[in-house]
């Protein structure tokens, strides 16, 4: 028998967490070696141990995914990275693979559609599904094509979601460890990169393009 997939799950949700133990228990090439809280535990477990695919919820406390994928990418390079996420695809996925990550599916999916993409990641190969193919082409196409928010750095997004579901400047530098004076640059460049004027027109425009949870 070839040698299991060791398998790095980081979400800040045990139940999560135990459903994904769960469903690939049914898999004998695949064994979950490990479980983080968030991104901070994941990258210290991945110093720690060896692994062959982690397993990334984008939404967690501490260091969001994309910031901890990026880290990853740094420090192992070859180190396939699953992205998770209850976001719809055209929220963060072409985000996530532009940063590096090798897949991404919503915590939506079928079962069997994440064997599948574990697999094929540990294989070295990349993971997308029909809808994220099409996202991936558009996101290549001429820029004049994109929604405004589409065209923001991953700082000034994240920024953008945050203020639109409601959160002051101060709670957003604690969440992304940062200044509130570096979270008022962010949001000032996107203000002016989507014609904005506040913070209104910010959350009016996230509503309607589906952006807060």
């Amino acid at each position: 028998m070839n040698t299991p997939i060791r398998i790095l799950i980081a979400d800040d949700h045990a139940i999560v967490r135990h459903g994904l133990r769960q469903i690939l228990s049914d898999s004998e090439d695949l064994v979950v070696s490990g479980e983080a809280r968030n991104g901070v535990e994941a990258l210290q477990l991945a110093r720690e141990g060896e692994w062959d695919v982690v397993l990334l919820d984008v939404s967690m406390p501490d260091r969001n995914g994309i910031d901890t994928l990026k880290q990853l990418r740094k420090e192992f390079p070859r180190l396939p990275v699953l992205m998770l996420s209850m976001h719809p695809e055209e929220h963060y996925a072409v985000r996530a693979l532009k940063a590096g990550a090798s897949g991404y599916l919503t915590k939506q999916s079928a079962p069997e559609q994440l064997v599948t993409a574990i697999r094929q990641v540990a294989a070295g190969k990349k993971y997308v599904s029909p809808s994220l193919a099409e996202e991936l082409a558009n996101a290549i196409s001429d820029d004049g094509d994109k929604a405004p928010h589409e065209k923001l750095s991953d700082r000034e997004y994240q920024t953008l979601v945050m203020i639109a579901s409601g959160k002051t400047l101060t709670l957003i530098a604690e969440e992304l460890k940062l200044s509130v004076k570096t979270v008022s640059v962010y949001r000032a460049r996107l203000l002016e990169k989507m014609k904005l004027k506040n913070n209104a027109e910010l959350t009016h425009y996230g509503l309607k393009h589906n952006l807060v949870d």
